[in-house]
């Protein structure tokens, strides 16, 4: 589990759970922490169209550092407005959290059966790909991971699963 995710189940603070209070009506950009739940939905709305710098000043300027080490503005506005939201309507409760804490392992995605077969058509070669318990084979040999293969086809890395047609094509 990820610091950040632990912190958020633990209310273990990011760096400090209470600096809400502590920063109150100092924030730059909002000039307040939202106080009530009715002010929750313009406060979270607020971080629509902040870039991952300013989403980080955001961060400061409320909690204090250190800021998540998050490169993705997506992520860190989720989590922004996550804990924005937690500090007025309250977090997790005790129940969730164990709940949570227990079950520290994510469920697998369904995956392939053993001995299927991927066929992948490549510049005019067709490839198939034996499934194994533990990872794949492709020509007698074994490889852990569907990318190793696809990188032992092409030449070039690949998200394997991609590569294969188990995944849909990323939108640019």
């Amino acid at each position: 589990m990820t610091d950040v995710a632990d912190c958020l189940l633990t209310k273990r603070a990011l760096p400090d759970y209470n600096t809400r209070a502590r920063l109150r009506n100092n924030n730059p950009r909002t000039g307040r922490d939202p106080s009530s739940a009715a002010e929750v939905p313009e406060a979270v709305r607020a971080l629509t169209h902040l870039k991952v710098e300013a989403l980080r000043a955001e961060w400061r300027a409320r909690y204090g550092p250190p800021v998540p080490p998050l490169r993705s503005g997506e992520h860190l506005r989720r989590l922004l407005a996550w804990r924005m939201q937690a500090d007025v309507l309250g977090g997790l409760d005790a129940e969730t959290r164990r709940a949570l804490l227990k079950n520290t392992s994510l469920p697998k995605a369904p995956g392939r059966q053993t001995r299927e077969r991927l066929v992948r058509v490549w510049q005019g070669k067709t490839y198939e790909v034996e499934v194994l318990d533990q990872g794949f084979r492709l020509d007698g040999r074994a490889f852990g991971s569907l990318s190793e293969v696809a990188r032992k086809i092409t030449g070039v890395r690949w998200n394997g699963p991609r590569f294969f047609g188990l995944r849909p094509e990323q939108r640019a």
